[in-house]
């Protein structure tokens, strides 16, 4: 059991990252939760709330603000994203998608590892995707700000190592899962449940894992399209 560690969920309103909170407080953990919607915080039981917004230039004052409520931070879980399939390409669907995966994101991650930073240590977990792997036709701009996420963990990994501070970076890549996300009439495969997604985090991130691919059919499926040439996925119609 963890003692005398702080966490600061960004995104625990619902799904992933409301379990992910939960379980953490059953370990121990003091926890601050924030999301755009903080009557869905009330009954969480953490230590802290905040409204944060990653999209609005106040977002890093608000993480700051929560980090003071629960007296500091060694955990930093990012749970926050939006992603729609977007056949049509409509502009205002990719952009938003590209504001708050891309954007936020840079803020979000950016604010924690600057504070990891000057305290010299401290770990930031983030939940990408496996969308992340390959160019996805159906949700262009999605996958496309996954793996720019994916990519700019592993370089913080890099600059924080060579500035020889001890931040550990875990790069959490599920697969379909069945939250509000993916809510709709398209029926998508290989459904997980977010509960048992949380564990699985919760689990990478006390072994430190670098990167988790969350579970063992979507490890096998993500490794297969690793191997498909550009020019075979390109035919390959999703």
């Amino acid at each position: 059991m963890q003692q005398d560690k702080r966490a600061i969920v960004i995104g625990a309103s619902s799904g992933i990252g409301l379990e992910v909170a939960k379980i953490l407080m059953e370990q121990g953990w003091t926890v601050g939760v924030a999301a755009r919607r903080t009557e869905l915080l009330q009954n969480i039981g953490a230590t802290a709330i905040e409204r944060i917004d990653v999209t609005t230039d106040d977002a890093t004052e608000a993480l700051q603000r929560l980090i003071s409520k629960i007296g500091g931070m060694d955990l930093f879980f990012y749970a926050s994203g939006i992603g729609k399939q977007n056949r049509e390409l409509k502009e205002d669907i990719e952009l938003a998608t590209v504001q708050t995966n891309g954007m936020g994101f840079t803020r979000m991650i950016g604010e924690a590892y600057r504070y990891f930073a000057n305290q010299r240590s401290g770990h930031i977990a983030a939940i990408t995707s496996i969308a992340g792997t390959k160019g996805l036709g159906p949700a262009p701009s999605y996958s496309a700000t996954k793996a720019m996420q994916n990519v700019y963990l592993q370089a913080l990994e890099q600059q924080a190592r060579s500035r020889k501070l001890n931040i550990r970076f875990t790069d959490l890549r599920p697969g379909f899962v069945d939250t509000a996300l993916l809510s709709g009439d398209f029926h998508y495969p290989m459904m997980l449940r977010p509960e048992k997604v949380a564990k699985e985090i919760v689990n990478a991130i006390n072994h430190r894992a670098h990167i988790r691919v969350i579970d063992w059919k979507y490890r096998i499926l993500t490794a297969m399209w690793r191997r498909i040439p550009r020019c075979i996925w390109r035919r390959i119609k999703l």
